[in-house]
């Protein structure tokens, strides 16, 4: 049985090819996506290409649920996206991945049920599906080249939908075995070269020696140094010093 996670269903309609639909198993399970319903399928159902082509994510296949049109497969939904690249002349909106996902995340938080068409291959979702929908997901895709292959379609709006709905982290530093340095040990590598810095004469003449160490000390404030950098900083001017004896 699919999971309980609050979540999205993502109706495919009328797919031509097994391996699309497989594919979009795929990018559904990548971002934690298990709902799948399939409407008409061109070569029927159960599709063993689509088996082959999902690999990992089979599970989504076998709990799919299978429908023979559009009305069956949202009959239980609230409220229903339909994803098209092109102009219908539907007064309908119009809403980005990124903000259609926002907006299914705070309905299902509300308790309403949300789903997402996707139509065949060839030339995506009919008016009478698209009619059948409260809002349209357009991709803002090359206006020249609009077309989006099933899979690619449904991974975005996985995607978007995961971001809508966990908290991602957008930048996350790997320590490598190490930590930041705290504010001493800073304070104390920088000690160490401004004493090597003066025993080789660096801060000349004498009256502007005082506002070139203040220099070097906000240049090392202002460096993110872990305490491997520290380490490896003292190595290299003891090093140095050797070289120089």
């Amino acid at each position: 049985m699919p999971s309980f996670t609050p979540q999205p269903s993502i109706i495919l309609v009328r797919p031509q090819m097994g391996e699309n639909i497989g594919a979009a198993a795929r990018g559904m399970w990548n971002f934690g996506l298990d709902r799948m319903r399939v409407v008409a399928p061109r070569d029927g159902w159960p599709s063993q290409r689509a088996v082959a082509m999902a690999s990992g994510a089979g599970r989504l296949l076998d709990e799919a649920g299978h429908f023979d049109t559009v009305a069956d497969a949202i009959g239980d939904s609230h409220f229903v996206f339909a994803t098209t690249a092109r102009g219908r002349g539907l007064t309908k909106p119009i809403y980005s991945p990124e903000a259609a996902m926002a907006l299914a995340a705070k309905k299902i938080r509300a308790g309403q049920t949300v789903s997402v068409m996707f139509g065949p291959e060839r030339a995506g979702l009919e008016n009478d599906d698209v009619s059948q929908a409260n809002a349209i997901i357009s991709v803002p895709v090359n206006p020249e080249f609009p077309s989006l292959n099933l899979a690619q379609c449904v991974l975005l709006v996985a995607y978007e939908w995961r971001r809508a709905s966990e908290t991602i982290q957008g930048e996350v530093m790997e320590m490598a075995k190490t930590e930041w340095a705290q504010t001493v040990e800073v304070e104390k590598l920088a000690e160490h070269f401004e004493q090597r810095l003066d025993e080789a004469g660096f801060f000349f003449p004498e009256a502007k020696a005082a506002g070139m160490k203040t220099n070097l000390r906000n240049l090392w404030s202002r460096m993110p140094l872990t305490r491997s950098d520290v380490q490896t900083f003292h190595g290299m001017l003891r090093q140095l010093l050797r070289q120089k004896s």
